[in-house]
């Protein structure tokens, strides 16, 4: 696809992913949900941008690679009860509009800014041992149930995680190969 800083178009498109991602981050931090039609609209978006700027052979395998990507590798995090699923969402929308190399280079991204803001929730709620504790409590209650338990920290205490994918896209997306 058309880098975002090349052309008018690619400024543009550019500008509107990173305000959707910011309008994501806005409704995370606030309420600890991403909505569905915000996503949904950053996908759609996405899809056109990449028929606009791609072939249509290119803007299809872009496009499902991308979002399958995204989908794949955060996934797992919300079969752990670790995300919520508009975090999920999010990050497969984002793939959409980054392809499969480039929500992979986001997700890296993302994962570091998530240990960033991890350090800095437990920072303000106790502690390393206060999160070790709860953490403990929590594998013990899934030991016990057999099962994965139920999230144990408030949901006003949460990280609100699209934070951290949303940094990861607009990083990967405005400086592609930041990584490699």
């Amino acid at each position: 696809m058309m880098p975002f800083g090349e052309a008018p178009l690619g400024l543009l498109a550019g500008t509107a992913f990173t305000l959707l991602l910011a309008s994501a981050c806005a409704f995370d931090v606030r309420f600890r949900r991403i909505p569905n039609r915000l996503v949904v609209v950053l996908g759609v978006v996405g899809v056109v941008y990449a028929f606009v700027t791609l072939s249509p052979s290119s803007a299809v395998a872009h496009v499902l690679g991308g979002g399958a990507a995204g989908l794949a590798l955060w996934l797992p995090f919300w079969l752990l009860r670790v995300l919520g699923a508009g975090d999920v969402k999010l990050a497969a929308a984002a793939g959409i509009w980054l392809g499969a190399a480039g929500v992979v280079e986001a997700s890296l991204i993302g994962a570091a800014v998530g240990g960033v803001l991890a350090l800095w929730a437990l920072s303000r709620h106790g502690g390393l041992a206060a999160g070790t504790a709860r953490f403990g409590a929590w594998m013990m209650a899934s030991r016990a149930a057999g099962a994965i338990g139920p999230e144990l920290t408030p949901k006003e205490r949460r990280i609100p995680y699209g934070l951290a994918i949303a940094a990861g896209a607009v990083a990967a997306a405005w400086v592609p190969g930041l990584i490699w």
